[in-house]
């Protein structure tokens, strides 16, 4: 009997969707830096490839053409038009990493998590991250100085729409505390990492167990 069959286990699809600026991108890259079994989605986009990106790891470039085949054969887990581009997540490299015991994080709106929630509940962990305050939220994020003050206000007026969805979720996280969230965040994926159905050896674990219990 070996434990080591108890380290066996079926990936997780974690989804971390927030308003913009309550801390989202900050918590999916530590995600990334500190878990070697944690991988990012790579999504299909029918847009052109900026400089620098590259083709399988910022993005699958494909044409309109290739993306209306793909929805036609369900090929996406999810897809959504936006900007008159299309983006999508493929189902094929999700469905491989899973079965590796890899887990997938997703960097998607509420309307994409309906999606993933229709096609792949078993493997879906939905976690909501919310500021602390809405004058945190537009200070966070007029302090990135990343955008102009018309696309700030575009934003915030979106935010209480997005905000809305919360109660869709597995997990509601209020990120007053960048670290503090973080580390909750790591227990909810810690703990989802344990589910019995996620647990493949574990059958033949507790079956070795009985067949042992029963000779004795």
């Amino acid at each position: 009997m070996s434990l080591k069959n108890l380290e066996k286990r079926r990936g997780v699809m974690l989804v971390l969707s927030s308003p913009s600026g309550a801390g989202k991108t900050t918590l999916t890259r530590r995600l990334l830096e500190n878990d070697p079994q944690i991988v990012s989605s790579v999504s299909a986009t029918t847009r052109e490839a900026r400089p620098g990106e590259v083709h399988g790891k910022d993005y699958f470039f494909i044409s309109h053409d290739r993306f209306k085949d793909m929805v036609d054969n369900s090929e996406f887990l999810e897809h959504a038009n936006v900007f008159d581009n299309r983006y999508g997540t493929p189902r094929g490299p999700v469905m491989e990493a899973l079965k590796s015991g890899k887990d997938i994080i997703f960097d998607i709106d509420w309307q994409g998590t309906q999606q993933l929630a229709e096609s792949a509940a078993d493997d879906l962990v939905r976690v909501f991250i919310l500021p602390p305050s809405i004058g945190d939220l537009e200070k966070r994020l007029r302090s990135r100085a990343q955008d102009s003050d018309a696309v700030v206000e575009k934003r915030m007026a979106r935010s209480a729409d997005e905000i809305s969805h919360w109660s869709e979720y597995d997990y509601v996280l209020v990120n007053d505390n960048v670290d503090a969230t973080f580390q909750k965040l790591v227990h909810i994926l810690e703990a989802e990492r344990l589910k019995r159905r996620r647990r493949i050896g574990l059958s033949d674990f507790a079956r070795e167990l009985m067949e042992e219990g029963r000779k004795r």
